[in-house]
């Protein structure tokens, strides 16, 4: 059971990931053509879907998924991860920034949409 619940946190990492690096161009891009309203409306949807329907279940997936790891390790293997030279806690605070930055690119998302992000 560990193989798999590894093996489906290392897929919805990647997932999330690539909405962490795809989704900031799409802002360039908004930005820089914001004078073209038909390629704003296309940017906007491709925004939305990217960060509703990609992004929010890959970064859910994900941390349920790395929480069942950290559970499974400990409880049945009887592995101490917080006690194996600070890895874990590198990691996890690595998590802690990444999360608090996709939920800023939530919050950017809405503020370009709102057209009030570069004013």
């Amino acid at each position: 059971m560990y193989s798999w619940i590894l093996w489906f946190h290392i897929i919805s990492m990647v997932s999330w990931f690539a909405v962490l690096f795809y989704l900031p161009r799409l802002f360039v891009y908004h930005v820089e053509n914001g004078t073209n309203q038909g390629f704003i409306d296309v940017v906007e949807v491709m925004e939305m879907k990217i960060y509703k329907y990609i992004g929010v279940p890959a970064f859910w997936a994900t941390l349920l998924s790395g929480t069942a790891l950290i559970i499974l390790s400990t409880s049945h293997y009887g592995v101490n991860v917080f006690a194996m030279g600070g890895w874990m806690h590198a990691k996890l605070t690595l998590v802690a920034l990444l999360t608090a930055y996709f939920f800023s690119l939530g919050h950017f998302r809405l503020k370009l949409k709102e057209n009030t992000a570069y004013k």
